[in-house]
């Protein structure tokens, strides 16, 4: 397996993983900031913990040289998870997910400008099969105009959607470090910002006494959804146009709104069904290589 395919394939595990987070924050009875600072905290530490015990150690020149792109990313980490898990609160998974995964859309809409990678016809084509896939799975085209908390879960969704496009072009100018460097400084970043933002809103005087399953929840989201994910996930990045990112990552959406109707009963109907067909199809169609031209 070539390099390249290799950075696919991790692109696509850390899709599966984030596919399932949705169900997690939904044990877990925390203010949305203190979930989103210790899942930053937690899976720094674990990745950490991992580097040391094979012997290596964080290139911390590398890491100063580039500290002003780690904090600006590990911000927009950190307050993309809280606008998140604030969207899962307000409104169903199925909207939650649509309303982020417009991320995608930003970042190949932008990516001209910003990464100056080539915007073919055939990525774009794919980019709007997949929003109309989004928009089936979602369930809007079933239910219609949204109430006023549901409206407020779709503005959530679409702020963390506009965050989470800056992190992805914001690594795109990140080099010279490793994924474990990158993953946990921004990870630790997101933490570190978080806590202040916890301090002054609050958060911690609202903290009621965890279940066991809400402590393993909370372990699970640190650990898997942060640590290992980002992990796989900052790794594939490597060497992928922002566009190639952009599509794959509709896989993580597709599997969340399955996960959603298996696991917490919420409907899944024909336009859920063909929308999850239209997603995966246009991630696998955007990879077939081009027609090389003479």
């Amino acid at each position: 397996m070539n390099t390249n395919t290799a950075a696919k394939w991790q692109l696509i595990g850390s899709m599966l993983i984030f596919s399932t987070i949705g169900l997690f924050s939904r044990w877990i009875p925390l203010p949305t900031g203190v979930v989103a600072m210790l899942r930053g905290a937690i899976g720094a530490l674990f990745l950490l913990l991992t580097v040391f015990l094979q012997r290596k150690k964080p290139d911390l020149a590398a890491i100063r040289r580039r500290w002003p792109l780690l904090l600006a990313s590990g911000a927009a980490i950190g307050f993309n998870w809280i606008l998140l898990f604030e969207s899962y609160r307000h409104t169903t998974i199925a909207t939650a997910t649509l309303c982020y995964y417009c991320a995608p859309i930003f970042v190949v809409l932008a990516s001209p400008l910003i990464v100056r990678e080539k915007l073919t016809l055939r990525r774009l084509l794919c980019v709007g099969v997949a929003l109309i896939g989004m928009l089936g799975v979602s369930g809007v085209l079933d239910n219609g105009v949204p109430s006023a908390d549901e409206l407020a879960g779709i503005l959530f969704g679409l702020g963390a959607a506009l965050l989470y496009a800056t992190v992805m072009l914001l690594n795109k100018y990140i080099t010279g470090l490793t994924a474990e460097d990158k993953t946990i400084s921004q990870l630790g970043t997101a933490a570190v910002v978080l806590l202040p933002y916890c301090l002054l809103t609050g958060s911690f005087s609202a903290w009621p006494p965890l279940s066991l399953s809400a402590v393993l929840a909370l372990l699970t989201m640190g650990i898997l959804h942060t640590g290992v994910a980002y992990r796989l996930y900052f790794g594939g990045m490597t060497g992928q146009k922002a566009q190639t990112i952009a599509i794959f990552s509709y896989i993580d959406p597709a599997v969340a709104i399955l996960l959603s109707a298996l696991v917490l009963s919420e409907p899944m109907t024909p336009f859920a069904a063909v929308g999850a067909v239209l997603i995966l199809a246009a991630a696998l169609i955007s990879e077939l290589p081009e027609k090389s031209k003479t």
